[in-house]
């Protein structure tokens, strides 16, 4: 009897346990505000985009020209630097090794050309004068037997061999004269052209070696593109870098008067003209508008991708880049910040959209 109704009795506890919360699911819930008011577009009819912070001259990921060892950093974050100032060391021990090896090569070259250059020594001259007079001395004393010699032979006081003895010995005595004089003229006039100019070219090849020796050095050392303020540091001392894409060492940029890059997305396109009224919104103080100033339109169309920008996320849409100036003193903002922008669709777009000239002027200041 008890099975009879035991499963009758369990359906209809299920069947009130379902209506029941039935019943609490379709109560509607109270809505709750948002934590953080959003931004309202104070124009009439707008084009909206989001806009992030970067510098005036956009943000600079400086990078490093060849990999290594950092040795030492220069420069912390927030720090202002000029253009030209080192902002890190990568090793160059081995480079400088190699400039030290170039540049005795380069002095040696060098003492070469300049010995060349200074041929004769003076103090080579006098042996060489010398030995000329010598010559022509042991060739006078030669003739002079030659002669008393022909005088014997004419007498037949002396053979016809010795008489060509004489002869011989006044003929090598004559030549040795013309050897030692050739030989101290040769002196006298210095070094050969053509050794000087063989000198010359490895001075000017052994200088190329030092000059490209001393740019590896120089590429060792990073340094600013620009004036402006350090606004991301990712060396240490120790650590290896390379040139990975990507990924910047260490970020620059001008923070004078800071820009707002805006997207807007491929269906709102027909909606912008250049030049139209913007205002910006911090998220967290929706109720004071930042003023914009417009700068230029980048003309290429680029994917939309989120503001991580990692590399494996979605891209949703196709987005045209708009860049505005702002007066950012009134309100901390910061590079890389995201903020809301509004466009005054309403207004007149040939009144307000400045000249080519005017935002090549603007762009490049």
């Amino acid at each position: 009897m008890r099975n009879k109704w035991l499963l009758p009795a369990i359906a209809l506890v299920a069947i009130l346990f379902t209506g029941y919360h039935l019943a609490i699911s379709n109560v509607e819930q109270p809505m709750k505000p948002p934590p953080v008011k959003p931004a309202q577009s104070p124009f009439g009819q707008t084009v909206a985009g989001a806009g992030i912070v970067e510098a005036k001259t956009e943000n600079i990921a400086v990078g490093t020209h060849v990999p290594g060892i950092v040795m030492e950093k220069y420069v912390e974050v927030g720090q202002k630097v000029d253009a030209g100032d080192i902002l890190f060391k990568i090793d160059d021990r081995s480079v400088l090794a190699d400039l030290r090896v170039k540049e005795a090569q380069l002095a040696a070259a060098e003492a070469k050309l300049k010995r060349l250059r200074s041929m004769p020594r003076p103090e080579e001259i006098p042996p060489s004068e010398a030995k000329v007079k010598r010559m022509q001395a042991e060739f006078q004393a030669a003739r002079d037997v030659l002669e008393r010699g022909e005088r014997l032979f004419t007498s037949r006081s002396m053979g016809e061999e010795e008489l060509i003895k004489r002869r011989q010995a006044a003929a090598a005595a004559q030549e040795g004269l013309k050897q030692a004089q050739a030989e101290d003229a040769l002196l006298k006039k210095g070094a050969w052209e053509s050794d000087i100019q063989v000198a010359q070219a490895d001075v000017m090849q052994a200088q190329n070696f030092v000059d490209q020796a001393k740019t590896e050095l120089s590429r060792l050392e990073v340094r600013s593109p620009i004036a402006g303020e350090v606004l991301q540091v990712n060396v240490r001392p120790g650590e290896y870098v390379g040139t990975p894409p990507n990924q910047p060492l260490i970020v620059l940029g001008n923070m004078q008067n800071l820009r707002v890059r805006v997207d807007i997305d491929e269906s709102d396109i027909p909606d912008y003209r250049p030049g139209m009224t913007g205002r910006a919104y911090v998220r967290g103080e929706s109720d004071k508008a930042i003023p914009l100033r417009f700068v230029r339109v980048e003309p290429f169309v680029v994917p939309k991708k989120s503001l991580t920008r990692a590399a494996g996320e979605h891209v949703d849409t196709r987005v045209l880049q708009v860049i505005y100036e702002m007066d950012a003193t009134k309100l901390p903002i910061f590079v890389g910040q995201q903020l809301d922008v509004f466009f005054d669709r309403n207004e007149s777009p040939v009144a307000n959209t400045p000249s080519v000239a005017d935002g090549a002027k603007l762009a490049t200041e």
